[in-house]
């Protein structure tokens, strides 16, 4: 009785599986709209502590319909995006404002943003990267030379 039971809740949930694979699939005649972003990856490079932490993601609809941003998420609480809710007509274009607000911190940044439309290419996940540095009392950040390796004088 038991395998029958599982083999029933298997075959229910495969069926559930299937079902909703082919609602999540996109419209397959190319007539969708098309987020395509001018760059998926923003490098701050080197941030003196205390520094600025924005940063714009710059997208076009390259689709035939209208292409609407139903939700931005990041990897923690520490990146706020901010995107319009109003819909990206054809051939227009669109931002997402990204604000790492740790950057009293020292430390490497690393942080994914997912953005989740309505496209027919599908979710898309950004990334920001960069490194807080102390000041150094220069005003500027320490610049790092092709990963040369200093060895401190005695």
């Amino acid at each position: 009785m038991k395998k029958i039971i599982l083999s029933l809740n298997l075959a229910i949930i495969a069926v559930f599986a299937i079902n909703a694979q082919s609602l999540a699939q996109k419209d397959s005649t190319g007539n969708g709209p098309v987020i395509k972003f001018e760059n998926t990856v923003h490098d701050y490079g080197t941030i003196i502590k205390g520094g600025d932490g924005k940063c714009t993601f710059t997208f076009q609809n390259t689709g035939k319909e209208p292409l609407v941003l139903s939700n931005v998420t990041t990897s923690c609480g520490c990146t706020v995006a901010g995107w319009s809710k109003e819909p990206i007509l054809p051939g227009k274009k669109g931002d997402i404002q990204v604000n790492y607000t740790r950057t009293n911190t020292v430390g490497t940044i690393s942080k994914q943003i997912t953005v989740v439309s309505n496209a027919t290419n599908g979710t898309i996940v950004l990334s920001i990267k960069g490194s807080v540095v102390e000041d150094t009392g220069t005003g500027t950040a320490p610049v790092k030379q092709n990963d040369q390796v200093v060895t401190p004088q005695k």
